[in-house]
């Protein structure tokens, strides 16, 4: 039996966190995403991550 959980994550919509965040999901796991979503890198890519968990 898998008992779900709730889960916080840092950094969602980078490329770890977008990965993790999906997998977890994926097992049932609720998760709460916090990201700023800096210019480090292009950010419709951040916010195209976010639309997809």
């Amino acid at each position: 039996m898998n008992k779900s959980k709730k889960i916080l994550l840092t950094a969602t919509a980078g490329f770890i966190g977008y990965h993790l965040a999906k997998k977890l999901l994926e097992r049932g796991d609720e998760v709460v995403g916090i990201d700023n979503i800096n210019d480090y890198y292009d950010v419709n890519l951040k916010y195209g991550r976010l639309d997809v968990i």
